[in-house]
């Protein structure tokens, strides 16, 4: 097979651009990091936006045009361009997906890392024929990664972060190594509190509950597995906020104390034959005394220095006999007395009390010591480790995650945002298409053909809100109308539209539990959800099967919320869609609500399905779950809490025949700032009878209600400029207090949820909206009876 990155032109790559290192730097923050290609195969071409350009040092016109693939392959660098070929050969010849890391050549010799994501198109025979993708600059996150991991390899410090109450803990390779544990990102916390020789968990109690801000230390004596070679090892971890988990985690180190603790029982050894304290001293005892990098402290029970060792001249600058006579907390720095005096009063001739505290050197900085006293009834020990470059390495340690957790994210907002983009752009491409065409034929006098131009414009306008509604209900964005459902009712209610979606090759089974509790949410989002999910079995069966849909009240207990972020323990109804299909791998469940993750081919799913099913469970302060085993089928679970309230009765359906007119020319103000909404909404209004009145923002639609002009009805978009539409209804009802409000809204981020946005006489449609169901909304707001708010 010949190279399919060739191309079988002759041009000359472009050599008049260059940018040197800085100004690639200020173009590529300015541009943002995510670019798109699009290789003409047939043509052995490849476009480029400005971005993907930019990153290879390509003139952006030149590459908007189209150039030779090999003007791009030539910037990938020397070691890493054979294999990159060879992914894409994989691509061209059947593979379904290309994704490779690799660095790039910038002009100035400097290199970028970045990855690269595409699929091929293939034509009626198979043969592909474009080849598109999009490429991430992920160099800050390359950089971060082996900044973080030369920085612990180099300090011998080991990193965790636990979150209290989980099965696991994420952890560094050095911390494995420090454990004598095979290095992973992840251990399981049983296996590590089983290392502990006297116990006592590592990883428990004292860092089960505790304020943010709250520092414990703690030392183990550990039995490495294999080798069975025994350490000992200190522990130290800050509690901090935890906004995914609603509480707290603790960020930590690990490192090796095994030659202080050796040393630290020799000095007990040396106080236990200490007879006359320093007349009796033996030159070993001497020796250790006078060697020590340690601060050695003996001192009465009140605190008071009888004897010091020669480090506290070299750690603290204090002469010998500065300190003795004096008091420890002399030299403790004052936001450390209570715990300096809290860890001495703790120590006995029985057991060691360990804590951290600073001490002032002779020029008045601090200085990090941790500590390990007993104490008989008269004197008390103490050793003091000096840990200020161990804490800084841990705080370093702790901001380098802090940085590549930042660039992971901001990675996949890119992904999000070229996936939306996408999509978008396709379905924007439908409605001007059709929209040009037919202002097209009526120029030409033409009017055959008219109302399928206007249909095609509609239906793909129709599947463009139908995305906005996905990606709001995953951003947990969109309104919701929550009310008290009886969920068997709904299901079994959908039973005919299920059997017409699932087909004649799939048995359709629904098992309702009786005495199902209520549950509160949109019941509009969980037919949504559960159609959904009836579709995605339907897909995985295609020769047939099984899909099965079960309710029951079920309990999710603290264990279970625990193992589960934003998950509160209590009561909940389930509702479980279960097909016989081909079922999922371990890494596709673990992707499955990612948006825009899809495993269906090339545009036969937007990939925001699930991902919109598990942004309503979370908003509807529930829960979603996936289980699955390739071969043997899916089982999804939306778990709702449960409502103990009552099912109020039923409004009547209004009427949808014919649009109501008005019969008394009501007075209705329009509050929008978009014009073309606004116009569209006071042509509905005059069209049916209405008397329109209409501003363009906030401060211009309360002049007009602060008059004695008649006004029945407000309608105003929630989102306006200088005063919103809820702060412009508030103002109206001082001096209208019955004022009817319809509020419109596309985006309701301060009304997640409307029940809780909405008082007696206001009422909420959202974007976009049909003429009908807005006019038979205007209709029930005038004709229901006024309410006083």
């Amino acid at each position: 097979m010949s190279d399919p990155t060739q191309s079988g032109s002759d041009r000359p790559g472009i050599g008049a651009f260059s940018l040197d290192h800085q100004q690639l730097q200020l173009v590529l923050t300015a541009a943002g990091s995510v670019g798109s290609w699009d290789w003409d195969l047939a043509g052995g071409r490849l476009y480029a936006d400005a971005r993907f350009a930019l990153l290879h040092g390509v003139d952006p016109a030149e590459a908007a045009r189209g150039l030779p693939p090999e003007t791009f392959f030539t910037r990938i660098h020397p070691a890493d361009r054979l294999r990159v070929k060879m992914a894409v050969a994989g691509v061209l010849e059947g593979a379904e997906l290309f994704s490779r890391e690799y660095r790039l050549l910038a002009p100035d010799g400097t290199t970028r890392w970045v990855e690269a994501r595409g699929q091929a198109q293939h034509d009626e025979e198979e043969r592909p024929v474009r080849f598109s993708g999009v490429l991430v600059d992920i160099t800050e996150q390359k950089r971060t990664e082996e900044r973080l991991r030369i920085a612990q390899s180099a300090g011998g410090i080991g990193t965790f972060e636990y979150v209290p109450g989980f099965a696991t803990a994420e952890v560094s390779e050095q911390f494995c190594r420090l454990l004598g544990l095979r290095p992973s990102r992840v251990v399981p916390i049983r296996l590590v509190n089983a290392l502990s020789m006297s116990g006592e968990s590592i990883f428990a109690p004292d860092m089960d509950s505790g304020e943010p801000g709250r520092i414990v230390h703690a030392e183990f004596q550990v039995r490495r597995p294999g080798t069975q070679e025994v350490r000992w090892v200190a522990r130290r971890s800050e509690a901090v906020a935890d906004s995914e988990n609603a509480g707290i985690r603790h960020v930590g180190v690990i490192y090796d104390i095994t030659d202080s603790k050796l040393a630290e029982a020799e000095l007990r050894a040396f106080n236990e034959q200490l007879g006359s304290m320093v007349e009796s001293r033996t030159r070993e005892r001497d020796r250790i005394w006078q060697n020590s990098r340690d601060l050695m402290v003996v001192a009465d029970t009140s605190g008071v220095l009888e004897a010091v060792n020669p480090a506290w001249s070299e750690l603290l600058g204090y002469d010998l006999r500065e300190t003795v006579g004096k008091r420890l907390h002399d030299f403790v720095h004052p936001e450390d007395v209570e715990r300096t005096s809290m860890g001495l009063d703790a120590a006995g001739d029985r057991s060691a009390a360990s804590f951290e505290s600073r001490l002032l050197h002779r020029d008045g900085s601090p200085r990090w010591f941790s500590w390990t006293a007993s104490s008989d009834r008269e004197t008390v020990y103490a050793n003091g480790r000096h840990v200020t470059t161990e804490r800084a390495q841990a705080e370093a340690l702790r901001q380098a995650e802090d940085q590549l957790r930042q660039a992971q994210k901001m990675e996949a907002v890119g992904q999000l945002t070229g996936g939306i983009a996408h999509d978008f752009n396709n379905l924007l491409t439908g409605v001007i298409g059709a929209l040009d065409l037919l202002q097209t034929r009526l120029a030409q006098g033409r009017t055959e053909n008219l109302e399928r131009y206007a249909k095609a414009a509609i239906s793909s306008a129709n599947r463009a809100a139908a995305l906005t509604h996905r990606l709001l209900a995953f951003s947990r964005r969109q309104p919701l109308d929550p009310k008290p459902v009886q969920a068997n009712q709904l299901v079994t209610g959908m039973e005919d539209l299920l059997r017409r979606t699932l087909g004649e090759s799939i048995r359709l089974e629904i098992v309702t539990a009786g005495g199902l509790w209520l549950t509160l949410c949109d019941p509009n989002q969980l037919e949504n959800a559960l159609l959904n999910l009836a579709i995605n079995g339907r897909d995985a069966m295609p020769e047939g099967g099984t899909l099965t849909i079960e309710t029951c009240n079920t309990h999710l207990d603290r264990a279970y919320a625990a193992q589960h972020q934003g998950v509160s323990a209590g009561q909940y109804i389930c509702v479980s869609v279960t097909d016989t299909g081909t079922g999922m791998t371990p890494d596709v469940i673990a992707r499955a609500f990612d948006p825009f993750f899809t495993t269906k081919p090339l545009g036969q799913g937007t990939g925001l399905g699930l991902s919109m099913i598990y942004g309503f469970a979370r908003q509807s302060e529930g829960h979603a779950r996936i289980y699955s085993e390739v071969g043997k089928g899916t089982t999804v679970k939306i778990y709702l809490p449960r409502y103990h309230g009552e099912v109020p009765d039923r409004a009547p359906q209004a009427s949808n025949e014919k649009l109501p007119f008005s019969p008394s020319g009501e007075t209705v103000l329009v509050v929008e700032d978009e014009a073309v909404v606004r116009d569209l909404i006071i042509e509905v209004l005059e069209d049916l009878g209405y008397r329109p009145l209409q501003a363009p923002d906030g401060p211009a639609g309360l002049r007009i209600l602060e008059t004695d002009q008649r006004v029945d009805l407000l309608v105003t978009d929630v989102g306006l400029p200088g005063l919103n539409g809820r702060q412009l209804a508030d103002a109206a009802r001082v001096r209208r207090p019955n004022l009817k409000v319809l509020f419109i809204t596309g985006y309701a981020e301060n009304a997640a949820i409307s029940s809780g946005f909405l008082e007696p006489g206001m009422e909420m449609i959202t974007k976009p909206f049909s003429v009908d169901a807005l006019a038979l909304r205007i209709r029930q707001m005038i004709e229901a009876p006024a309410q006083k708010s």
